[in-house]
C-alpha cells in the first residue's frame, strides 16, 4: 500500500533551471529522479545499484567541484555506500549551493535521526527552504512535522491547492497530488482526475506514477480495466526500480495462493 505526505502551508515556484553537464557529472550515475535540478534528458535512478556505487562517487567527487547537483548526486552515492558522515556533509554542502534537492535529504536525516541527533525543527525549517525554492518532495514531508505553530495536525485542504499549482509542470507533484485524490485526503476522492495525474507523471517515468498507473487499468479505477496495459505499467516501473511494481509483477504471474486450515500460505500457483 503506497503512503503519502501532505503539504502544509508553503507557495511552490518554477524548478531550477538546468546547467549544462561536464564529462564528469554525465559519467555521475547517481542522479535522483525528483532531483529539480536534473535535466529532463537525465533519466535517473530511485536507488544506486550496488555495482555502480564506486563509479559514482570517482566521478560524481570531481564534478561536485562545480555542480551543486553533483555535490547532492555524491551524497546519495555516499549514503548508498552507508558513508553517512560523508552523506550528511556533501549534501550540506549542496544546500549551502541552492540545492533543494539536498535540503529534503538533510531534512529526512534531521527529522528521522538517521544522520544523527533528531531535530525536528532544523528539518522543518530545511523542508521549508526547499519548498520555497519549488520542491514538491520538500512541501509534501511538511506534513511529518505537523504545521509551523509546532505538532498541530497537517492541512491536506491546503496541500491539495500548493501541489496542484506545482503539479502544472512537475511530475512528482503529480504523483503526490494523485495519491491525495486517490485516497480522498483534503477532499472529494476522485479516481478519475487521479488517475489523469499518475498518467502525466508516468508518462514522464515516474516510477511510482507508472506503478500507480499499473493499479488503475488492473482495477479499472478512474478509466477502463486493460490487464495488458497493467503489466506494462508495472515492467517500466519494475525497470526503474520500483519495489511495489516487482511485487505487482510477481502477483500477476503467480496469482493462485493456495493456503491450509489456519489461513496460512502454503504455495503459489504461477503461469
Amino acid at each position: 500500500m503506497r503512503t503519502y505526505l501532505c503539504a502544509i502551508f508553503l507557495a511552490l515556484t518554477s524548478p531550477v533551471a538546468a546547467h549544462a553537464q561536464s564529462a564528469d557529472l554525465v559519467l555521475c550515475v547517481a542522479a535522483d529522479p525528483s532531483d529539480p535540478d536534473k535535466p529532463a534528458d537525465v533519466k535517473g535512478v530511485p536507488e544506486i545499484a550496488a555495482a555502480d556505487i564506486a563509479t559514482a562517487i570517482k566521478f560524481c567527487r570531481p564534478a561536485a567541484a562545480s555542480s551543486r547537483r553533483a555535490m547532492f548526486a555524491l551524497g546519495r552515492a555516499y549514503a548508498a555506500n552507508r558513508q553517512t558522515a560523508e552523506a550528511i556533509a556533501a549534501w550540506r554542502k549542496a544546500a549551502d549551493k541552492g540545492s533543494s534537492a539536498a535540503m529534503v535529504e538533510l531534512g529526512v536525516a534531521y527529522g528521522t535521526g538517521s544522520g544523527g541527533a533528531r531535530d525536528e525543527a532544523r528539518a522543518r525549517k530545511l523542508f521549508e527552504k526547499a519548498a520555497q525554492a519549488g520542491n514538491p518532495r520538500a512541501v509534501a514531508n511538511l506534513a511529518a512535522l505537523g504545521s509551523a505553530g509546532g505538532g498541530a495536525p497537517a492541512r491536506p485542504a491546503q496541500a491539495r491547492m500548493l501541489l496542484g499549482k506545482a503539479a502544472e509542470t512537475n511530475a512528482e507533484a503529480q504523483y503526490q497530488l494523485g495519491l491525495m485524490l486517490s485516497n480522498g485526503s483534503g477532499g472529494e476522492k476522485d479516481d478519475i482526475a487521479a488517475r489523469a495525474l499518475f498518467e502525466k507523471a508516468a508518462a514522464q517515468n515516474h516510477p511510482g506514477a507508472l506503478e500507480r498507473m499499473g493499479a488503475f487499468a488492473q482495477e479499472g479505477r478512474g478509466g477502463p480495466k486493460d490487464k495488458d496495459a497493467a503489466k506494462a505499467y508495472y515492467e517500466r516501473a519494475a525497470a526503474l526500480g520500483d519495489e511495489d511494481a516487482k511485487k505487482a509483477l510477481e502477483r500477476l504471474r503467480c496469482p493462485y495462493a493456495i493456503k491450509d486450515k489456519q489461513g496460512k500460505l502454503v504455495t503459489t500457483l504461477c503461469f
